[in-house]
């Protein structure tokens, strides 16, 4: 038996997209009670990068009153805040915790990724992660010039699963609102699949992002590699590392990504226009 914190690429993308056999992996485990009760545990752990008794998490927790709803609605206000109020843009690295992406305030698939299983979890909504590679052209456009160039051709890309009566696919949340109606006016011509701008989806007018109950895609077309599913990030970030390292990692930290948001600003900001 696999381990059950991951899976094979072919496994584990199979088994997404079939929610009658793909109930939670602790079901092979002897013992169904036990099984099932490992299973929600190991979905709802607390880790250093979920961190979701932080106080700024249960502060917001508790002032938006998300525990009160019905499983269904808990899970729709979360990934809507996180779609909206946490804006798209560019980290200093994929593995910072949830209360750190929360107090900035931005966040690209990784980063956002964290902050919505941390506040999943810390209402009691079992979840877990899906770790893939997109290919740069992915980013082409809210990445641009020498920073472009300077990006690895594989980057690391995740979205979250959130179990409800089967597991569902969440990588709608990555580009808010107003950034994704922005590009959307920009190319209001396109009519097929569309990759750029931090958007990979076959319908740019229309890609199915919002909460419904079912799985939601806004950079799906861009995946290259499959890299497993995990119970958190934080195992998968210990496997597989992050984006860049050395020389790379500071540039990016300290000077290029401010530059990058500096421009995703400027395309959420113009609305579409040139």
């Amino acid at each position: 038996m696999l381990p059950m914190h991951k899976r094979t690429a072919a496994q584990s993308w199979d088994a997404s997209q079939n929610t009658d056999s793909n109930q939670p992996e602790a079901k092979s485990v002897p013992g169904s009670h036990k099984a099932a009760q490992l299973a929600a545990n190991l979905h709802l752990q607390e880790t250093e990068i979920l961190n979701y008794n932080h106080p700024s998490l249960q502060e917001l927790i508790s002032e938006r009153g998300w525990k009160e709803l019905p499983e269904y609605d808990r899970i729709g206000v979360i990934y809507d805040f996180v779609r909206n109020e946490i804006e798209f843009g560019y980290n200093s690295e994929d593995d910072i915790p949830a209360s750190q992406v929360l107090a900035e305030g931005y966040g690209q698939c990784n980063t956002k990724g964290t902050l919505l299983m941390a506040l999943l979890r810390g209402v009691g909504i079992s979840c877990r992660f899906h770790g893939f590679t997109i290919t740069k052209e992915l980013q082409k456009g809210a990445i641009t010039g020498l920073w472009y160039r300077l990006a690895p051709q594989e980057i690391i890309h995740s979205w979250v699963e959130v179990w409800r009566d089967g597991w569902i696919n969440l990588e709608g949340f990555i580009i808010d609102d107003r950034f994704l109606k922005s590009v959307q006016k920009r190319f209001a011509s396109s009519d097929g699949t569309f990759c750029g701008f931090g958007i990979a989806t076959k319908n740019l007018q229309n890609p199915g992002v919002e909460w419904n109950g079912s799985d939601t895609y806004i950079q799906k077309e861009g995946i290259h590699r499959d890299l497993g599913i995990y119970d958190h990030p934080d195992q998968f970030y210990r496997e597989h590392g992050s984006n860049l390292s050395g020389i790379k990692k500071a540039l990016y930290s300290r000077f290029i990504r401010h530059r990058i948001n500096a421009n995703v600003r400027r395309l959420r900001a113009n609305g579409g226009t040139n």
